[in-house]
């Protein structure tokens, strides 16, 4: 299936961020990340890949103006409905905003659906070029290691699937083995090598749901607001840690134009 074939189906991408305890801490730390990154109003910011306006919401309501690009009919016309916000039918690799128009762009998702180097590179190009000089891009990548932790964790790492989770860890290709699209996983070393070949500087990369995610998911929805705290600290801890980074199940790239 293909990726917008996928998500023209897909019914819960609007609830992603909130329906499993990994994903809330995702969302969390996905708002605090940017947060600490960009100043507190006023920015202009494109959203690339922004689905049915998920960050678009709590961007705008900040007072930033919000630009979503996706390529899901569905998602536009939901993000077209974000007080604050726009959105268009768009690629991450032709953005239609002229150079050095944002302050701030996401790519939240073109980097894990691309699953081509060149078309990756083209997308971070695109990025680059819309962003003033100054401006700030938000590059968010899955880990490599996602699939093992995910399955090891959960009890579903069977002998029929460690070949795929060995594979991905190998070469970054996902298969779809356990559930999504057909996708690039990172690790964070990959993720900053691309941001430097694209020309980007003062890159920072952090964990974004440290490695406390998996034990999440496992206690339970009902479980996440007493131990939500405990894995929010953890996470900080040791966001840039280079032993640990890899570990989460998201990275977050923060680079300058």
């Amino acid at each position: 299936m293909t990726l917008v074939g996928h998500y023209d189906t897909e019914t819960t991408e609007n609830t992603r961020l909130v329906r499993s305890p990994h994903g809330r801490l995702e969302f969390l730390r996905t708002q605090e990340l940017v947060r600490r990154a960009i100043p507190a109003t006023g920015q202009r910011v494109l959203d690339v890949g922004g689905a049915t306006g998920v960050h678009a919401r709590w961007l705008a309501a900040d007072g930033h103006s919000v630009h979503v690009v996706d390529p899901v009919a569905t998602h536009v016309a939901e993000a077209a409905g974000v007080e604050g916000g726009t959105a268009e039918i768009g690629d991450a690799r032709a953005l239609t905003w002229p150079d050095n128009s944002a302050d701030v762009v996401l790519l939240m998702g073109p980097l894990y659906h691309l699953t081509e180097s060149g078309d990756r590179q083209r997308a971070l190009a695109e990025a680059r070029r819309v962003l003033r000089p100054g401006g700030i891009l938000f590059a968010a990548a899955i880990s490599r290691y996602l699939s093992a932790l995910e399955s090891g964790t959960n009890g579903q790492l069977t002998e029929q699937v460690s070949p795929a989770v060995r594979a991905v860890i190998d070469t970054g290709g996902y298969d779809g083995h356990v559930g999504f699209v057909p996708a690039h996983f990172h690790t964070a070393d990959e993720l900053r090598d691309e941001l430097e070949t694209a020309g980007l500087s003062g890159i920072s990369e952090y964990g974004v749901e440290g490695p406390a995610w998996p034990a999440l998911d496992v206690a339970g929805i009902e479980e996440f607001d007493a131990r939500v705290d405990a894995a929010l600290r953890c996470a900080r801890l040791v966001e840039q840690d280079p032993l640990l980074i890899n570990a989460s199940a998201h990275f977050l790239a923060v680079a300058l134009t």
